[in-house]
């Protein structure tokens, strides 16, 4: 089968931009992180770029310490929106994008999940996604009756059998179950029910979801976890992974190592896609471009940037941040190479915290440049798309639609119109038969 290049796009809108400053930015609203009217206009200039998806990350916790003291009162990732609420609304307000958003299996029931995707599919008629993740910090934890996290092993298996549960629920009626005959008094087809009566190790769900089937069959599954019980669950479930590789020969190993899984579960390879996460620094010249991603790096707050610093080498605050890295013990291995780094290229502390501020893989250049490194990652079988993660919100997107997207469509490998009304859809994916 001919490989399909028409790439994929995702936008990843949590907080007011993924760099640690955007915030910032003067041209970033402050307080945009619980304002609605912010994230519908962000998610309606998606939309009018045809934009597969817009894409929430969630955590249920301030998952940061303040270390070293006084870090956390300047990081504005410590208030924002719930993201389920949010798509709902943004939902009603679109008609065509994509809208996915995280939501935990070690802090959720699976009847919780299912019924609230299932609501939001309906909402939208058929563009709802569920990001699937564990949830991994302790922070988490104690805002839910818990003095320790789950172990790694058991969050995992938890979610393996959280995600099979939810998609019993989403199959409980078939898609023609509701009759609704008013003459005979018949609601629904008795025979098109089925209830899951699930029992496992980790959840006991009889159901049926008190919900119909949903325009899509059943949402979006995305999931993100790169261990082997994560490829498990995405080469069995999901439609859709976001992966972080910061180089083209990690990003490859990772893309064949799971189309190479889907065939043991009934799959193609065309039923998964591969979504990396890419941040951009896009203008006319070379320069211009650089000259964004300084203007950032030059807005981080020397508390903010020893806070990266921390969990890795230690306290640097009683340093001096423009004075070389200290010799002292690291934290752990990451620690170790990172202050190596620093004394082999003479690096201060103010420019490794920088360097250590970096999130995802960033490309820095011309439309030309940029479109030619997304270009290869695609044509060689590393990537299907990307979930773009701009620096600032709603400055990177409007970066992406005027410089990246012409380049796009001139060679060819984005879309000028959305193909269908649904997220399955428009990402290309088969239609969903019951039971699968």
């Amino acid at each position: 089968m001919e490989k399909k290049t028409m790439m994929k796009l995702g936008l990843s809108m949590r907080y007011l931009g993924y760099h640690m400053a955007a915030w910032r930015h003067p041209d970033v609203p402050a307080d945009g992180g619980i304002s609605f009217k912010y994230y519908l206009e962000t998610a309606r200039k998606a939309e009018a770029a045809k934009f597969d998806m817009i894409f929430f990350a969630d955590g249920v916790g301030i998952r940061a310490a303040d270390n070293p003291k006084g870090a956390l009162s300047h990081d504005s990732k410590n208030v924002e929106l719930e993201p389920l609420t949010l798509l709902a609304a943004i939902g009603a307000c679109t008609s065509k994008i994509g809208l996915v958003a995280t939501a935990s299996t070690t802090y959720n029931e699976p009847f919780h999940i299912a019924r609230k995707y299932a609501s939001i599919d309906h909402i939208s008629g058929g563009r709802a996604g569920w990001n699937v993740v564990t949830s991994w910090s302790q922070e988490e934890a104690w805002n839910f009756s818990k003095d320790e996290h789950l172990g790694y092993d058991e969050r995992y298996e938890r979610a393996d059998e959280f995600v099979d549960v939810v998609k019993k629920l989403w199959d409980s009626w078939e898609e023609d179950a509701f009759i609704r005959d008013k003459a005979s008094g018949v609601f629904y087809d008795e025979s098109k029910l089925h209830i899951p009566h699930h029992k496992g190790k980790h959840f006991k769900v009889r159901g049926p979801l008190n919900s119909a089937r949903t325009p899509q069959g059943r949402p979006i599954i995305v999931q993100a976890g790169s261990n082997e019980t994560g490829r498990v669950i995405a080469a069995k479930s999901a439609d859709v992974v976001y992966s972080a590789p910061f180089d083209i020969s990690a990003a490859k190993e990772y893309y064949t190592d799971l189309k190479s899984r889907l065939p043991s579960y009934g799959r193609t390879r065309d039923q998964l896609l591969i979504m990396p996460g890419l941040t951009t620094y896009v203008a006319k010249t070379r320069q211009q471009a650089q000259d964004k991603f300084d203007q950032l790096q030059e807005l981080i707050d020397p508390l903010s940037g020893l806070s990266t610093l921390y969990s890795a080498i230690g306290d640097l605050s009683a340093y001096d941040v423009d004075g070389p890295v200290p010799d002292v013990p690291a934290v752990n291995s990451i620690g170790k190479n990172l202050i190596d780094i620093a004394h082999r290229d003479n690096l201060t502390i103010r420019q490794l915290y920088k360097r250590r501020a970096s999130g995802s893989r960033q490309l820095i250049g011309t439309a030309e440049d940029i479109v030619d490194d997304m270009e290869q990652w695609v044509t060689g079988e590393a990537a299907d798309g990307f979930n773009l993660c701009p620096a600032i919100l709603p400055g990177g997107l409007d970066d992406f639609v005027e410089f990246i997207l012409p380049e796009l469509r001139k060679r060819g490998l984005f879309r000028n119109e959305y193909e269908s009304n649904t997220l399955r859809a428009n990402l290309g994916l088969s239609p969903l038969a019951f039971g699968k």
